[in-house]
Formats: C-alpha cells, sequence, structure tokens
C-alpha cells in the first residue's frame, strides 16, 4: 500500500505532459499484456480510430483514445521522446491548458482527417488499412504550432542550430511524400495534426485562442468528477469588480497573456539569451 502511495504521490507531481507519457506507457505495456495472455492479436482493438466510418460511429471514443495507443515499441519511444522534449519547451512559455488544447484538437483533427480521407477520397488511390494508433497527430500540431509561433527561435538538434521553422517545414514535406508509403494513414493524421497547429498559431498571433471553447468543454467534463464544495459562493453586485469589462481573473489573465506574448516576439528576433533575468523569471513562473 506505501508503494502505491508512493507512485501516486510522485504522479501528482508530474506536469501533465508528464502524466500524458505515463499513461501511454501504462497502455502500451497492457496491450501487449492481453495479446500475450489474451491470446489475440490486437489487444488496442477498442482504442485504435477505424478507417471505415460506420465502423466509426459503433466507437466514436476512439477520435481521441487512438492518440494513447500504440503497437511497436519503437513508435512509442519516439512520440514520448519528442513529446516531452517539446512539451518541456511549450510549458515554459504557454499555459499548460492552452498547450493541452493543440496537443488533443491535434489528435482529434488529425483523426477526422483520416475518416474522411478514407470515406471520400476514390479507393484506387489509397493503402488499404483497417485503423490508426499513435500520438503523432498531437506531436505534430504541436511541433507545427511552435514552427509558425516561433518561427526564428532556434533550437539545438546534435550539434547544430535550426530555426523552428526549418522544422516545421521538413515535417511537413515529410509527411507529404509519406502519403505515397506503406503508411499512408499516419501520414494523413499528420498532416491533420499539423493543420491545426498552424491555424492555431495564426490565430493567436492575430489574439484568438481557438482552443478556448474546447477548454471550457474539458473544463466542464473534468468538473463532473470532482468532490462538490461546501463553501457559500458570495456574489458581488453587478459591475463591481469590473476592469475593461472583464473581471479582476480575467483582465490579469489578458494582461498575463500579451506579456507573454511580447517576450515570445522578442525571443523570435533575438533569441532567448536576449531576455533580462527578470523576463526569464516570469516566463519559468508562467510555465509552472
Amino acid at each position: 500500500m506505501s508503494n502505491f502511495q508512493d507512485l501516486k504521490y510522485k504522479f501528482n507531481r508530474f506536469n501533465v505532459f508528464e502524466k500524458i507519457i505515463v499513461i501511454n506507457i501504462v497502455i502500451f505495456i497492457i496491450g501487449k499484456l492481453i495479446n500475450v495472455f489474451g491470446r489475440t492479436g490486437n489487444g488496442l482493438s477498442y482504442l485504435s480510430l477505424p478507417s471505415d466510418f460506420y465502423s466509426f460511429l459503433s466507437k466514436p471514443w476512439t477520435l481521441l483514445t487512438y492518440g494513447f495507443a500504440h503497437y511497436g515499441f519503437f513508435h512509442i519511444l519516439f512520440n514520448l521522446l519528442v513529446l516531452y522534449y517539446i512539451s518541456r519547451m511549450l510549458l515554459n512559455l504557454f499555459r499548460p491548458k492552452m498547450a493541452l488544447n493543440i496537443y488533443f484538437l491535434g489528435i482529434i483533427v488529425g483523426g477526422l482527417a483520416y475518416l474522411f480521407v478514407y470515406n471520400v477520397v476514390p479507393s484506387k488511390f489509397l493503402i488499404t488499412t483497417s485503423s490508426v494508433v499513435g500520438a503523432s497527430a498531437g506531436i505534430r500540431a504541436l511541433l507545427i504550432f511552435l514552427g509558425v509561433y516561433m518561427a526564428e527561435t532556434e533550437v539545438r538538434i546534435f550539434m547544430f542550430n535550426v530555426k523552428l521553422k526549418y522544422i516545421a517545414i521538413v515535417l511537413v514535406a515529410m509527411d507529404v511524400l509519406g502519403l505515397f508509403t506503406w503508411n499512408q494513414g499516419g501520414n494523413v493524421v499528420h498532416l491533420g495534426g499539423a493543420l491545426l497547429g498552424y491555424f492555431y498559431a495564426i490565430r493567436l498571433r492575430e489574439g484568438k485562442d481557438i482552443g478556448s471553447g474546447f477548454e471550457r468543454i474539458m473544463d466542464t467534463v473534468v468538473s463532473w468528477f470532482q468532490p462538490k464544495s461546501t463553501l457559500k459562493t458570495v456574489h458581488r453586485k453587478k459591475g463591481k469588480g469590473k476592469y475593461a469589462g472583464k473581471s479582476k481573473d480575467e483582465f490579469d489573465k489578458l494582461n498575463k497573456q500579451k506579456k507573454i506574448d511580447l517576450i515570445l516576439d522578442k525571443i523570435s528576433k533575438s533569441g532567448y539569451e536576449s531576455l533580462s533575468a527578470e523576463e526569464k523569471e516570469f516566463l519559468f513562473k508562467a510555465g509552472e
């Protein structure tokens, strides 16, 4: 029991993406165990997204759950290593909930792109596939988002500094070429996630967070499973405590995001090292 409590304590201390990584690993292990002891060839069939639309209608949850399922060891290893690396950068610069919006919307849009292509495009242009799994669509969404929103920012890859925009261009080019390979379905999913990441970044630069509606839905769903507070709510009179028509929390949140955007613009133009100690500390605290 003590070991379980220790594991629970450590899990609760993880950031949101580290928790997602752990969940992916646990699901992968369970799938392998089902394959071995259940004597079935696919222990994750109830999580994978089917290519046939009518099969999908009988398993609508797979539009999200396919992003938590992996069949191959190297598939999950590569995906989770990339997710771990880029999530550290994202959580230092953006709100955790916004980063989650991009990730999960990328998975959903990638899945919708997969369903659209395999149910609308003539079969003679397609390579037969029954289903798709993997977190790649969400990861692509995050990578392309960074490559567009922070295009001039450089990251270290082996011995070279590479701008994020070039990484994004190479990834999209590889996915387009991949449409003509055996992993056609996987690359369709990648491109769907990439499209979401691109539009998310473009709209955010214009001051619009397109994931805010999805965030509210997720907050509502999460609230269903949280214990109700017995504390009484005190309602202020209408108009009191308003700042430019917004509540104090909304006003502070807006100002914080604007300051983050200004710092990100500075990073894009002059690099991370151009930030003052105060700006670096602000980004670090904003990512906590």
